[in-house]
């Protein structure tokens, strides 16, 4: 199941699980679409890997399984900046 991680590793902005703005690759590396298209390039920093949007879970679900609540910053060098 997917951690829903609450932040952008890249700019640390706020992704609810609800956001659409959120976007993942295949390790779960989460960032904001912004940070995405204009500092990453479309590939994930730490894997390479494409990003895809993260699906919203369904309140009744979230309920029963919860977003993380850990934040993950991380300095890589395009959002170091």
């Amino acid at each position: 199941m997917l951690a829903l991680r609450p932040n952008c590793e890249c700019c640390d902005r706020d992704l609810p699980p609800e956001s659409d703005q959120a976007r993942i690759c295949t390790f779960e590396c989460t960032f904001c679409a912004d940070c995405v298209d204009t500092r990453l390039g479309g590939r994930c920093p730490n894997c390479g890997g494409a990003f895809v949007p993260r699906p919203i879970r369904p309140p009744a679900m979230l309920a029963r399984f919860p977003a993380s609540t850990e934040r993950v910053v991380k300095p890589h060098a395009p959002c170091a900046a």
